[in-house]
């Protein structure tokens, strides 16, 4: 065989080996392109705020259902924190009252005889000065009592126009739900009308007898520059102004302590955003998901202390994709990292945006984004916002995939 044949003999077995050499050199590269990218997938969610008791109470009032769009501020649960041992205060309270203003009405029975005792003496005094003294005193007692009487009044009335003014809402509530008739809600707003006139009045009249009062005591002031001193007829009288003044840090004690039990009686939890009332019974690999509060759903009547669970509410739309990328993608993204979203469903969508944060360790994924139903898989959480014009549901799967 010549030199010539050989050389060209070789040549044709070399270049099978050199094709399958570069088709073997592009698979390689092609591969180390596609290790330097990720596709994965994730689930868009929205924001979730759980609605919470802010102090130990009854449920008197759930004014929403499950599933149920709510707008922002709008009134979800009523809570009364006068429970049984605050309602026998209040009973207490009420009663110390009305014991004070029975003894304000003893007083003003013993001012009458003494007043008159007063008045039949007017003929063995020598100086009209001192009965008109007297009299003066006597017209600023009943004056102070009389403002006693109506400020004790006042405060009951209060404490049982609160309680009208609920069991209009309720009724209100009731109505609603056709659980009332119409002439229930009329009733309770006549009832309470009515009672909010008459506290309207009393105010008035104990306004009115306050300005009484100053006058009598500018009277009282300026007559007694002529006052003649009798010490057995006003020691009889100080014995009485001593127990009005009493009586009056009493009632004006009383009074405070059923404003305040009055001002912390009804709570009502509002909706922190709009959105919709959610109840998700999440399984154990889905806590990741989970928020707190949305598992729980309480119904009215109910005693809940401060911190517990009353309801959830979600947004309509959800604001953010969680993702989780595994232990051999680790290296690949980033926070910043540019990404694409692609959601299949139709209109099929495709849109880039980028990583927004990276949790900080492995974490068992949502059982909807498993591979396998029946091997859980671990891997890193990422957090990407929605951009605008992409139309996603709470829950709803979509493609990513790095740039």
């Amino acid at each position: 065989m010549s030199l010539g044949n050989f050389s060209f003999r070789w040549r044709l077995h070399l270049l099978p080996v050199l094709v399958w050499l570069g088709a073997l050199a592009c698979v390689v590269v092609l591969f180390s392109r596609r290790s330097q990218r990720f596709e994965v997938l994730g689930m868009a969610r929205g924001q979730v705020r759980q609605v919470a008791a802010t102090c130990t109470g009854r449920l008197t009032d759930i004014r929403v259902d499950l599933f149920e769009k709510v707008d922002a501020g709008q009134t979800l649960a009523v809570i009364n924190t006068v429970l049984e041992n605050e309602s026998i205060l209040e009973a207490e309270l009420k009663s110390q009252l009305d014991a004070a203003t029975a003894e304000i009405e003893h007083l003003m029975a013993q001012l009458v005889p003494t007043q008159e005792a007063l008045m039949a003496e007017k003929a063995d005094r020598e100086i009209n000065l001192a009965v008109e003294m007297r009299r003066f005193l006597v017209d600023a007692d009943q004056t102070r009592l009389q403002i006693l009487a109506l400020k004790a009044q006042i405060a009951s009335d209060r404490v049982l126009l609160a309680d009208l003014a609920a069991e209009v809402n309720i009724t209100e509530a009731l109505l609603k739900e056709d659980a009332v008739a119409p002439y229930e809600l009329q009733k309770a707003k006549t009832q309470h009308d009515s009672l909010a006139k008459k506290v309207q009045e009393n105010e008035t009249l104990l306004a009115q007898t306050e300005a009484d009062l100053v006058e009598a005591k500018q009277r009282l002031d300026d007559f007694a520059l002529h006052q003649l001193e009798h010490p057995s007829v006003d020691s009889a009288l100080e014995v009485i102004r001593k127990e009005i003044r009493v009586q009056e840090k009493l009632v004006h004690g009383l009074v405070e302590q059923l404003e305040a039990l009055k001002a912390r009686r009804v709570i009502e939890l509002k909706a922190p955003f709009a959105g919709v009332v959610i109840s998700i019974q999440g399984r154990a690999n889905q806590a990741i998901l989970r928020r707190p509060g949305e598992d729980v759903i309480r119904q009215a009547d109910e005693v809940v202390r401060a911190g517990d669970s009353i309801l959830a509410v979600a947004e309509l739309k959800p604001s953010e994709i969680v993702a989780y990328v595994s232990e051999t993608q680790l290296g690949l993204v980033q926070e910043k990292t540019p990404v694409e979203i692609v959601k299949n469903r139709p209109p099929e969508q495709k849109t880039q945006c980028q990583v927004d944060y990276i949790g900080p360790a492995l974490e068992l994924m949502p059982e909807q984004l498993w591979r396998n139903p029946a091997v859980p898989q671990w891997g890193r959480p990422i957090i990407i916002r929605i951009p605008e014009g992409l139309e996603l549901v709470a829950g709803e799967l979509v493609g990513i995939r790095t740039l």
